[in-house]
């Protein structure tokens, strides 16, 4: 009996290093298979976005096949198709792209420094800062190609109110949500008496700014905040090592020898611009940069640079379905698109904030 133990215990060793020895080949299939399927849903998101695209571009009161619609955005064709789609539709679409684009990365960035789901440029106060600063713009008679300077202005603005009225060390998540939508409420009043002062050729173009709406939108207006979105994009990838870094942990991020609290400063500051110079392209669109986040995670798994990179063309794909339902299939004409996005993401929102504050949430933070 003696001598029968030592096999039996060398026989049981042997197993769990049998056991331990494929634990990383299947934790790099788990990996593999996500970014497998992230790759797939960004795949998705960009054909749907050419399909709607097309859509957007060939529908309207003027009705042209996909075709000649694709050409008059070329400069090719009967010079009347290529004004109504050059100077009409385009600037509509670019627009929801962009911002579609930019809420949602804005979005999943603030989640993942502030490591709270609620966290996101809507909630936090940053795109009502960004329609005060334009509207402020428009108050004083400057040129519309300063609205974007005037957005970046506002959306910073909005963040050191939130952080005077708001901060402390472990904020609860309510605390933040609630501080946010104060702040919010407040540049929006300010927005609202600014509109009132108004002359009256002035108020139904800061209108937009009140409630999120691509109606109108030309070239003139939207250069400036593309470019600036597509630049500010461009340097939020540089920063992405950056990012992950900082998911480890401060502790972990400083052993790294990564400088946590300027990081963290760049990276807020990063995407509070991208936020704000958004917003100043379509106003205060709501819940895009809250919803779409989550959704991704949900779908595509873990926050990696693809998973972000999907998240921006999710962000674009739902603000311009969003956009084409409210042009073509609801009744109501000149409806904001902000409206649509409100609707179907203030349950989410609901939901979010119950989540957060269940007994079991509050157990396991």
């Amino acid at each position: 009996m003696i001598d029968a133990a030592p096999p039996r215990v060398g026989r049981i060793s042997l197993r769990s290093k049998r056991s331990e020895g494929p634990s990383a080949p299947a934790s790099t299939n788990v990996l593999a298979r996500q970014r497998r399927r992230a790759i797939l849903i960004g795949v998705l998101c960009g054909l749907t976005i050419v399909a709607l695209s097309t859509v957007a571009l060939s529908v309207g009161e003027v009705e042209m096949s996909a075709g000649t619609a694709l050409r008059a955005a070329v400069g090719l064709g009967d010079q009347g198709e290529v004004y109504i789609v050059q100077e009409f539709r385009a600037p509509r679409l670019a627009a929801a792209l962009l911002a579609g684009a930019g809420l949602a990365t804005a979005g999943a960035v603030l989640q993942r420094l502030f490591r709270n789901p609620l966290a996101s440029p809507d909630v936090m106060g940053v795109t009502g800062g960004a329609s005060f600063g334009s509207v402020l713009v428009l108050a004083l008679g400057a040129s519309q190609s300063f609205i974007p300077l005037g957005a970046l202005g506002g959306g910073l603005l909005a963040a050191v109110l939130l952080g005077v009225l708001g901060w402390r060390s472990g904020l609860p998540v309510t605390r933040l949500v609630l501080v946010g939508l104060a702040v919010q409420a407040g540049l929006a009043a300010a927005v609202n008496l600014m509109v009132v002062r108004f002359p009256a050729e002035l108020a139904g173009s800061a209108v937009q700014w009140t409630t999120g709406s691509l109606y109108g939108r030309t070239w003139p207006e939207i250069q400036g905040g593309a470019v600036a979105c597509v630049l500010v994009l461009a340097l939020l990838s540089l920063q992405y090592r950056t990012l992950s870094v900082l998911d480890l942990g401060d502790e972990s991020a400083g052993t790294l020898g990564v400088r946590v609290s300027h990081a963290r400063l760049a990276l807020l500051v990063t995407t509070i611009a991208l936020a704000a110079l958004a917003a100043a392209l379509t106003g205060p669109i709501s819940f895009v940069a809250l919803a779409v986040p989550h959704l991704v995670r949900r779908l595509a798994g873990p926050p990696t640079a693809v998973t972000l990179a999907v998240t921006g063309l999710a962000g674009a794909t739902l603000l311009l379905g969003c956009d084409l339902i409210v042009q073509h299939a609801l009744p109501i004409e000149g409806l904001p698109v902000g409206v649509v996005t409100a609707t179907v993401g203030a349950p989410w929102l609901l939901i979010l904030m119950l989540r957060e504050s269940s007994p079991v949430s509050r157990r396991t933070a």
